[in-house]
């Protein structure tokens, strides 16, 4: 199967992505196609958040290594692979987040450097904010705006229709905008 093909969709779900998991989940071998599938997305949403082609790189290879290991724990709930996929993503950026705002010097850095510093530490803030909304407001937010992809793109990604996709988006930043209140009031 070429990379970055898209899988064929269905009223009832999307049979071929679930063979391809399930033989996968039999042999972790196989899990070569889903990565060959899913490559080229995740690269670019894990590339989109971070700063350097090393750290993209990193990440990318965690994000399917965590989800070759966890792969047998994989239930299909509504949400297609790549929403799982993306979840462990964001995950993942977050976590690396977290890591750069501990791994900074303690000397007094440049305002600019300062800044830089703020800024990472509220995307870390915000990531972990939208990591505990719950999964179908969390994975709509993820498509939508850390992927960049249209409420249509994401009805057809999730199965869902745009409405549906509309106001789980306005539910989710309903959720994030309370709770950045709650924590700058």
């Amino acid at each position: 199967m070429p990379r970055g093909r898209p899988l064929r969709q269905s009223q009832t779900g999307d049979a071929e992505e679930h063979l391809l998991i399930e033989e996968a989940q039999r042999d972790p071998a196989r899990f070569a196609n889903l990565y060959d599938i899913y490559f080229d997305r995740i690269y670019a949403y894990v590339a989109h958040r971070v700063g350097s082609r090393e750290e993209t790189e990193d990440l990318v290879s965690e994000v399917f290594h965590k989800a070759l290991a966890n792969l047998r724990r994989f239930e299909w709930k509504g949400a297609p692979f790549s929403a799982w996929l993306y979840r462990i993503a964001a995950n993942e950026i977050a976590d690396h987040a977290e890591r750069l705002g501990r791994e900074r010097t303690i000397g007094p850095p440049p305002q600019a450097e300062e800044a830089g510093q703020e800024e990472a530490q509220d995307r870390s803030k915000v990531f972990g904010m939208v990591r505990e909304l719950p999964e179908d407001q969390r994975t709509v937010l993820e498509l939508r705006f850390i992927e960049g992809k249209s409420t249509r793109e994401v009805a057809e990604v999730l199965g869902r229709s745009e409405g549906a996709i509309k106001q789980l988006q306005f539910r989710g930043l309903g959720r994030l905008r309370a709770r950045i209140g709650g924590k700058h009031a």
